[in-house]
């Protein structure tokens, strides 16, 4: 049996990939207009591309998204989301279904994947963790992202959660910008990626039902980051022990 589900998965993952290549090709061309638009119109067509492509892709691929609590994003507000990262799939969950335009932040090295880096990197903060330059420079364009009105996403465990554990230990990043910026945290769990793109498995993908959960936001007003840090924490620990 375990050798039957090895082959299906590696099965499924070349099914996968023959429905994302040439649907990426068609996405790019709409994705092209971006380079004409000033923000935060490019990052708001940006989304819809993504919203479009991705409604096509996940469920072709076994994985329908279920979105609950978007109500608790206030019309005309803007916020710092906080997401959980099990995952490779998270990617193509969080930017295209977040119920407002935004932008993430991601490692410099996603741009050097061919194709789809060129597409990634126009939604994201690029950041190249190995220099203090280069984060001290994304901070500010983070903030950039917050002043245009647009969302600014970020996975607040740094790499993916590779344990058994609900969460990985926070950074503070996420927080410190919320407390700058006067924005309230809107903490995200996300469900079942980490069964659709299991770590440490390559070219290996199981269909799964998805779902990404907001949370009510927190407000940062007379909060130190690590006490927004510690409180967030806790609600999403006990979230996604409840309910994973």
């Amino acid at each position: 049996m375990k050798f039957l589900k090895e082959i299906g998965g590696r099965i499924w993952a070349l099914w996968a990939i023959i429905l994302f290549v040439p649907s990426m090709i068609v996405a790019m061309i709409f994705y092209a207009f971006c380079f004409l638009m000033k923000e935060p119109a490019a990052a708001k067509w940006h989304r819809a591309v993504s919203r479009v492509w991705m409604s096509f892709f996940l469920p072709l691929a076994g994985c329908p998204l279920k979105v609950i609590g978007a109500d608790n994003f206030e019309k005309n507000t803007n916020y710092v989301v906080v997401c959980n990262h099990n995952s490779l799939m998270d990617v193509p969950v969080t930017t295209p279904f977040m119920p407002n335009a935004n932008k993430t932040i991601a490692k410099k090295s996603f741009a050097k994947v061919p194709v789809f880096g060129w597409i990634y990197s126009l939604g994201s903060v690029l950041v190249d963790r190995k220099s203090d330059d280069d984060r001290r420079k994304s901070y500010e364009k983070m903030k950039k992202v917050l002043a245009l009105g647009l969302d600014m996403v970020i996975y607040p465990e740094g790499t993916r959660n590779k344990t058994n554990k609900p969460l990985k230990d926070f950074y503070d990043g996420a927080f410190r910008l919320a407390i700058d910026t006067k924005k309230q945290i809107v903490p995200t769990l996300i469900f079942n990626t980490r069964k659709v793109l299991p770590a440490g498995k390559p070219f290996f993908m199981v269909p799964h039902k998805l779902e990404m959960h907001f949370l009510p936001p927190v407000d940062t007003t007379g909060l130190t980051s690590k006490q927004v840090k510690e409180k967030v924490f806790q609600q999403m620990w006990d979230y996604y022990a409840a309910h994973s």
